[in-house]
C-alpha cells in the first residue's frame, strides 16, 4: 500500500480521540467512516461530531466551508466488519486497555484488506503487546494522534518488528497530505510524550509535595517560562541556545542537591567535551552554527515569543483556571 493508494479511511472508536482524528481526515478530504461498539453508537458518534465542526467553524477555528466538507466526507452506519472493509487506512482508537485494544484489532485485521494498513492510537502500550492480535503484522504500527486531535499537530509512530518499512513511509506521506508530522519513535512504554510528560508531572507534584511552591505557582512558571517557549523549540534546540556548557554546571549544582536521579546526561556531557557549546560557539547537538544562522534563529525566536505574548494577552486567562490565594 502506498500513500497514492489512500482513500478511504475508517477510525474504530467515535469518541473524543477518535472523533477528532475522523474530522482532521474528513477535513482533508478523504472519505472517512466512523465504526463504534454499535451502529448506534457510530451513528450518534457522527451526529455529535457534525454539530462540533460547525460549531469550530462558527468560533473560527475552522476555516468557511469546513463543517459542509467534514459531513460530505464522514459517514456512520456500518458494523465494525463492515466499515473496515474495504478501507485503505485504519486508525483503531478504543479504551487504552490492552484485552479491549487486543480484541478489536483482532476484528479489523480479519474483516479488513489484505492490504489495508492499520493503526492504533495507543498513547502508552508497546506495539509488541499488540501485534500479536493482528493478522498481517507487516501492516501495523502506532500512529498515535494527541489531544485535541484537530488542532495538535505532531503524532507519534511507532513500528514493530514486522512492521514494513513501507508501511512507516506511507503513513508519514499520508500525515503530511492531512496536515500533520509524524516522528518514528522507538517501541518503548509511554514512548517519547508521555515519558516527558509523566516526568514533568512527577517532578511538578513533587515541587508542591516538599512545599517549594504551590499547585497554581507551578503551573504559573512552567506556563510562562520553559513551557512558553515549547510551541517553537524542543528541549535540544533550547539547550542549544541557552549554552550546552551553562546546562552542565546546572546539572552539577542540582544533582549535589537530589541525587543520581538529577545527574549530568552522558550525551551532554560528552557533547562540552569535544567542544559543543550551542549556539555561542556555532557547535550545537542539532547542528553546527555560523553567524547568519545565529542571526536568523534569534530572530525568528524573538518574533515568535512576542507573538506568543500578544496570543496570550489576546486570549487572557483560561477559563477555571486556578487562581493563587490572596
Amino acid at each position: 500500500m502506498h500513500m497514492n493508494d489512500i482513500s478511504r479511511v475508517t477510525v474504530v472508536g467515535g469518541g473524543y480521540m477518535g472523533g477528532g482524528i475522523a474530522q482532521v481526515f474528513a477535513l482533508a478530504g478523504y472519505r472517512v467512516r466512523i465504526a463504534d461498539v454499535s451502529v448506534e453508537a457510530a451513528d450518534k458518534a457522527l451526529a455529535r461530531l457534525l454539530l462540533e465542526a460547525k460549531e469550530f467553524e462558527s468560533q473560527g477555528l475552522f476555516a468557511p466551508g469546513s463543517a459542509e466538507t467534514i459531513a460530505a466526507n464522514l459517514s456512520a452506519g456500518l458494523d465494525l466488519e463492515q466499515a473496515v472493509a474495504d478501507a485503505d487506512f485504519i486508525e483503531e482508537a478504543v479504551f487504552e486497555v490492552l484485552d479491549v485494544k487486543r480484541d478489536v484489532l483482532a476484528r479489523i485485521s480479519r474483516a479488513a484488506a489484505p492490504d489495508a494498513i492499520i493503526g492504533t492510537n495507543t498513547s502508552t502500550l508497546p506495539v509488541r503487546e499488540l501485534i500479536g492480535a493482528v493478522v498481517g503484522p507487516e501492516r501495523f504500527l502506532t500512529v498515535h494522534f494527541s489531544n485535541p486531535a484537530p488542532f495538535i499537530p505532531g503524532v507519534e509512530l511507532v513500528a514493530g518488528e514486522a512492521t514494513a518499512p513501507t508501511t512507516v513511509d506511507a503513513v508519514k506521506e499520508l500525515l503530511s497530505a492531512i496536515g500533520r508530522h509524524g516522528a518514528l519513535v522507538a517501541d518503548s512504554p509511554g514512548m517519547v510524550l508521555n515519558r516527558l510528560q509523566y516526568a514533568l508531572l512527577r517532578e511538578a507534584f513533587l515541587l508542591v509535595e516538599d512545599g517549594v511552591a504551590t499547585v497554581e505557582d507551578v503551573d504559573a512558571i512552567v506556563r510562562t517560562t520553559f513551557g512558553f517557549r515549547l510551541g517553537f523549540f524542543g528541549p535540544f534546540a533550547i539547550a542549544d541556545q541557552a549554552g550546552l556548557d551553562v546546562y552542565v554546571e546546572g546539572f552539577k549544582t542540582i544533582e549535589g542537591a537530589f541525587g543520581e536521579r538529577f545527574s549530568t546526561p552522558a550525551l551532554l556531557t560528552e557533547a562540552v567535551a569535544a567542544g559543543k557549546h550551542g549556539l555561542k560557539n556555532g557547535h550545537g547537538l542539532l547542528r553546527d552554527f555560523d553567524e547568519s544562522d545565529r542571526e536568523r534563529l534569534v530572530a525568528y525566536r524573538n518574533r515568535a515569543y512576542a507573538r506568543m505574548l500578544g496570543l496570550v494577552e489576546e486570549l487572557g486567562p483560561a477559563p477555571l483556571a486556578a487562581e493563587a490565594p490572596a
